[in-house]
């Protein structure tokens, strides 16, 4: 197998909402709000018009443009055996993606996440994880990882206590791991941690100009090319509309952002322009061309609601 995505298996239920929504529920624009207690997640949901639903998560949307692109992916995310599980599950199967997990009654419900998109395309999530959360070291198959030429993960994995062992023993087994700083906050909430995965452990980092700013304290983005050509490692850093630049120490390349696009809706920004990039890189595309098919996908699917083209 080509890529073998690990992740938070979640439900996508995408929703138009007004500025003054997200003030009303204390929401913190553009971030990702985790929600333990499930009567205030259905508390929010049900004061929503939905749009639409997908089966997403971070890396399970990345996993499926990956698909799109033909390559031969799979995918481990943990679900119950409820409608929301059901359809979580049909729909990855749909896209041609291998799904690792069989699912069973479990005692909380498939995990669900709220993307709330304001009039200016930007995305606020509300997270509940549900069983998603609980994924552990006994569901994530060494053999699998083995047999994977990479795998990716996402930062939000760090976000519970048990995936963080699932985490450690995909990096272990891989032949080569990616992974996504996620969120600003889950890189504040992690920042010696992730510090360590990406000087140390990862092959590949994706970020955005926040995220890794954030990571290092840097004071002005010169910072950053700093740190990147100093621990040697693939570091692919997402910049709006400044467009993306991707390095390898001393070695520096950078696309620019296409111009005069009708965005819609961000959510899957960030997720597609790593399906992109991996395409070029899985395939042995040079990093130019990685980082044009980055761009090219994550410009078509912010043209659109919802993460899929």
């Amino acid at each position: 197998m080509k890529i073998l995505g690990i992740g938070n298996a979640i439900i996508d239920v995408i929703c138009k909402v007004e500025e003054n929504f997200l003030t009303e529920n204390n929401l913190t624009k553009g971030s990702m709000k985790l929600i333990f207690d499930y009567k205030e997640f259905k508390n929010i949901l049900t004061k929503l018009k939905i749009e639409k639903t997908v089966s997403g998560g971070s890396v399970a949307n990345s996993i499926v443009g990956l698909s799109q692109l033909k390559n031969e992916v799979g995918f481990i995310g943990k679900i119950s055996d409820d409608d929301f599980g059901a359809k979580y599950e049909e729909g990855l199967k749909k896209e041609n993606v291998e799904y690792f997990y069989s699912k069973k009654k479990e005692s909380l419900p498939t995990g669900s996440c709220l993307i709330l998109v304001t009039p200016d395309s930007e995305r606020t999530m509300c997270t509940f994880l549900g069983i998603a959360g609980k994924i552990g070291e006994i569901d994530v198959n060494e053999q699998l990882i083995e047999k994977s030429d990479l795998i990716f993960l996402e930062g939000y994995l760090w976000d519970e206590g048990e995936p963080k062992k699932a985490f450690e023993k995909a990096i272990k087994y891989s032949n080569k791991t990616a992974m996504s700083l996620s969120d600003l906050f889950c890189v504040e909430r992690h920042k010696k941690n992730f510090l360590i995965l990406v000087k140390e452990k990862l092959d590949i980092t994706f970020a955005n100009e926040n995220e890794i700013m954030s990571l290092i304290d840097a004071k002005n983005f010169n910072e950053v090319v700093s740190f990147a050509k100093e621990v040697k490692k693939h570091i692919i850093i997402t910049r709006g509309e400044k467009g993306a630049i991707s390095i390898i120490g001393d070695k520096i390349i950078e696309t620019k952002a296409k111009k005069n696009l009708t965005i819609r809706d961000l959510t899957g920004a960030g997720d597609l322009f790593a399906a992109g990039y991996l395409h070029g890189f899985i395939n042995n595309l040079s990093r130019e061309k990685c980082l044009e098919e980055g761009v090219e996908l994550s410009s078509k699917v912010i043209q659109q609601i919802g993460a899929r083209l």
